[in-house]
């Protein structure tokens, strides 16, 4: 080639074009990797060189062709496209490959406004030293392909308009660890920093875009999860607007229970007017949430929630389609539809569910919370009062209508509210669980608002993270992970700013936190065990119960040390119950596995010095922080061994974890045949977990007579959920024909023939 042809430097500078340094460094990314070839990433790469090329279009060029090859029988070429972009986002932040020194890399940030600037006043120069020496920049190398590329699109500080990237992964890392202890005593702070940067740095903690994304930066809100609660009153309705604009502003995912709001035609005012319905307010609190864009980090959504008992629930469960006009659909949230134990009940035995507005029914809204015994007493006393307006619906019908709309639009979740309540941290009497979140794993105490500065109201956060099941060898490595993670997220409710005092005075005084699991079908697949066939139960047992029993015990070593969070007394831990005591125990019957764990000491140590957090564990879905840590789903199998997932950038392409040597043992997901299993490893799951668990159902319509999945199989899985203790619900998945490698992120007649006994 005519080495006179020039390439033009990131600096503006000219030379002649060097093909022989393309090649080193696609020689040292190649290093040590299996089945990956430089010749054939240098031909697919068809570079048309020209005279000033830019040596960041050569450089993407080599990426996108080394990516492109990632496929099941050459898994390795994800680890070369993934060197090859952290070598060029090095090249972008500090305009060599080498990172800069911590200390002047921080002072820098500072200076630009990038970086908080507590982190100079609450670090000597010698301290980044010492911090700076504990950093292993060789780490960026084990990042698959999609994970940089996720860190590049959502988590590096960067300028979102130009496109200017400032920081590298390590650095990231490091950052955080020291700004989520940086109020810790000085003689043992570095210590923690160290030992939850190589947490987090070797992806044995994972942490959620919030976390990733906003500390060390001057924006202070951090917590993934947001629910407010609205009244049925119209200062309260305004007041919910206000709140969920300033926190979808801020990152959050929001939770709306707007339950309370009274059905169309209800009278207000003592008859002045007739009330305009839920639907106009539901319309009010979508544009709310649409109303910003995060920063670039990701979109608004919320997901809304409501009884199945509403009157007007026959036109909440079809929001959401595609039939009908726009004034009677609201289809950009989501939906939560909330059932209890006599809903289930009216359905099994073939019986009528009656339809209320609550405002008709005194005390029968905070009982279908709070008490299941008053519920029944005062829904049947007002079924049996014909003064009361209702409407009258067959169970079948109703519970039909809502699993059509759940099948069809994916998005229309259940919540159990019996379940929340009754196996709960939480005392229903005094502090009922009344929602989920925009993810259905969160179940904390709401309130609702009459203003946006009412510090009587309760808006709960929940401050996330999770632990990466397939990056520990042992179960006894959880005891020190638990107390690094408590730690981390405890401090960071106080590092972190509240918007609202309603938000700020529940955090403070149930400091909730919500710790849950990726790459659990890897978990499994190195134990040569399944989601179908039972033999994966006990190991999630033993898996579970250590999870929660670390997590209790390193929070109540916390409250030893920093005092029990104001609201213990709020909780039923500080009556000495535990999750152990009060799971649903159908879940017996399909797992015997005993208590490994000394439960009754941890008891006696609860009850005397309290916990410092109400909740400890939520389990999520963690679509994109699985991506950062090479890692499976939360607690979902995989579609297929390449997993091929589209985001902002473009393609990206994600080999399960260990392929090469547990191919044999993963169970894709649309190999698994039906939801019984894997809903009996979420109802174990959830015997231990404190809040709620972020679980699908999954169907596929060809296996089934015209293609179609029968409403009785539906009905039957929705009921066998609700035996085994599940809170939650959260996507109905339905395969549609596109190959099994297709992951793309979102981020009839019968019932169970009275079998079922609930």
């Amino acid at each position: 080639m005519n080495q006179q042809l020039t390439v033009t430097k990131r600096d503006g500078r000219k030379e002649n074009i060097d093909l022989d340094k393309i090649h080193r460094v696609l020689d040292w990314a190649a290093e040590d990797l299996n089945n990956v070839s430089v010749s054939q990433v240098e031909l697919r790469s068809h570079i048309q060189f020209y005279d000033g090329i830019k040596t960041e279009d050569i450089h993407e060029t080599i990426i996108k062709a080394a990516a492109d090859l990632i496929s099941e029988a050459t898994p390795d070429y994800q680890y070369l496209a993934a060197r090859l972009a952290i070598f060029h986002l090095r090249k972008k932040a500090f305009g060599q490959f080498e990172p800069p020194r911590l200390a002047d890399h921080v002072a820098k940030m500072v200076d630009m406004g990038k970086y908080d600037g507590h982190l100079l006043e609450d670090y000597t120069s010698e301290e980044l030293n010492i911090l700076d020496s504990y950093i292993d920049h060789w780490r960026d190398m084990n990042f698959s392909y999609a994970a940089v590329k996720q860190l590049e699109g959502k988590y590096l500080v960067q300028n979102r308009v130009t496109g200017e990237i400032y920081e590298s992964a390590q650095f990231l890392y490091m950052m955080v660890a020291a700004c989520l202890f940086s109020g810790y005593p000085k003689e043992t702070r570095l210590d923690y920093v160290r030992r939850f940067y190589d947490a987090v740095s070797t992806f044995k903690i994972s942490l959620p875009t919030p976390i990733m994304a906003g500390v060390r930066t001057p924006t202070r809100q951090f917590s993934s999860c947001v629910l407010i609660e609205c009244d049925d009153s119209l200062d309260s309705i305004n007041a919910t607007a206000s709140s969920i604009v300033r926190y979808v502003s801020q990152r959050a995912g929001i939770g709306i229970n707007a339950g309370r709001i009274r059905a169309l035609g209800s009278p207000i005012r003592g008859g002045e007017a007739f009330h305009t319905g839920c639907i106009p307010f539901y319309k009010y609190f979508q544009t709310a949430v649409k109303c910003c864009s995060q920063g670039g980090v990701r979109g608004g959504a919320a997901t809304l929630f409501y009884p199945i008992w509403h009157r007007e629930v026959q036109s909440l469960l079809v929001l959401k389609n595609n039939r009908g006009v726009e004034e009677n659909r609201v289809r950009h949230m989501d939906y939560g539809v909330q059932i209890n134990k006599l809903m289930y009940t009216r359905l099994i035995k073939g019986g009528n569910i009656s339809l209320f507005s609550p405002s008709d029914v005194p005390g029968l809204y905070d009982a279908f919370f709070e008490n299941q015994d008053e519920f029944e007493r005062l829904y049947e006393q007002y079924e049996n009062d014909s003064s009361i307006k209702r409407e009258t619906v067959k169970a079948i019908e109703l519970f039909s209508l809502l699993m059509q709309e759940r099948a069809s639009t994916g998005r229309i979740y259940i919540q159990n509210v019996d379940h929340c309540n009754t196996h709960s941290p939480f005392d229903p009497a005094v502090a009922p669980i009344r929602q989920s979140n925009l993810c259905l794993e969160i179940a904390l105490p709401t309130k609702p608002l009459s203003n946006v500065e009412d510090d009587q109201g309760e808006i709960a956060l929940c401050t996330l993270s999770a632990f990466n099941l397939g990056a520990i060898k042992s179960l006894d490595e959880l005891e020190e992970l638990s107390e690094l993670a408590v730690r981390a997220l405890d401090s960071l409710l106080d590092y972190q700013d509240y918007p609202l005092p309603a938000a700020y005075k529940a955090t403070m005084n149930r400091r909730t936190l919500g710790i849950g699991v990726i790459n659990f079908a890897y978990y499994l697949a190195k134990h040569g065990a399944r989601y179908s066939d039972g033999s994966g139960n006990a190991l999630t047992h033993r898996a579970f119960e250590a999870i929660q029993y670390h997590l209790l015990k390193a929070s109540v070593n916390l409250a030893k040390e920093k005092g029990a969070c104001p609201a213990f007394n709020e909780t039923t831990y500080a009556k000495g119950i535990l999750p152990i005591d009060s799971y649903k125990k159908d879940i017996d019957a399909v797992c015997d596995e005993p208590l490994h764990y000394d439960w009754e000491a941890l008891r006696e140590e609860i009850v005397t010095h309290g916990l410092r957090n109400s909740t400890l564990t939520a389990l999520m879905p963690s679509e994109t922080s699985s991506q950062i840590s090479n890692a499976t789903n939360g607690i979902e199998p995989p579609r297929g061994f390449v997993s091929v997932k589209a985001s902002k950038d473009g393609i990206l392409k994600q080999v399960v974890p260990d392929y090469e040597n547990c191919r044999d043992s993963y169970e894709l997901l649309w190999n698994i045949g039906g939801n019984d299993g894997y809903l009996q490893l979420v109802g174990i799951m959830q015997k231990f977990v404190d809040q709620a668990i972020s679980a699908n159902t999954n169907y596929d319509p060809s296996k089934f007579e015209n293609g179609r999945v029968p409403m009785k199989l539906l009905l039957k899985d929705l009921l066998t959920a609700y035996k085994l203790g599940v809170k939650t619900l959260y996507y109905h998945n339905t395969r549609d024909g596109a190959a099994d490698a297709q992951e793309d992120i979102k981020e009839d007649d019968g019932c169970a023939g009275g079998a079922c006994k609930i």
